[in-house]
Order: structure tokens, then C-alpha cells, then sequence
């Protein structure tokens, strides 16, 4: 069953490549979704996929990349979106 998480991600996690390494986690996982950064400092993530994958996902995010420094990470169920592949959202300009 495929389930939606609205995951924030606090910590040094803007500026060390984040976003980037989230959609590559997440494209080789098969989550489908987004995750940008915040205005705050925080990474803000939307991941659709299965118990199984989420739980890895969610493993990686309190990870990050090699120079990140996660201090904690926050998810919250939500309504299914049917998201088509993962992006990664730019500011806008």
C-alpha cells in the first residue's frame, strides 16, 4: 500500500548538496514526490512509495549526504498526491 509523508529535516542541511542526494536516494528507492529548501534552513520533503521504501527513505534522511548535519527529522502522514517521479523545487525567481 503506498502511503504520502510530509518529512521535515532540520539541521546543517542547505548548502551541502541535500536536495540533490535526496532525489538521487529517491529515484533509485522508486519514492515518488519533491523536496525543497525552506526559508528557515530546513529541508521540506513530500515521498509517496511503501511501508518498506519509506521506512529506508526515512532511514537515509537522518542521514543526509556526507557534510550535512541532521538533527532531527519530523513526518507526518498526509493525503496521497500520486506524484509521477521525484523533483527537486527550485526557488523561484
Amino acid at each position: 500500500m503506498v502511503r504520502h509523508l510530509d518529512i521535515t529535516v532540520k539541521g546543517k542541511v542547505q548548502g551541502v548538496f541535500f536536495r540533490k542526494a535526496t532525489k538521487a536516494v529517491a529515484d533509485q528507492l522508486g519514492v515518488r514526490g519533491f523536496v525543497k529548501n525552506e526559508p528557515n534552513g530546513d529541508v521540506f520533503l513530500a515521498a509517496e512509495a511503501d511501508d518498506t521504501t519509506l521506512e529506508m527513505f526515512m532511514d537515509w534522511c537522518h542521514e543526509g549526504p556526507e557534510d550535512a548535519e541532521v538533527t532531527s527529522v519530523e513526518s507526518h502522514e498526509g493525503e496521497l498526491k500520486n506524484y509521477r517521479n521525484f523533483e527537486v523545487v527550485k526557488k523561484a525567481l
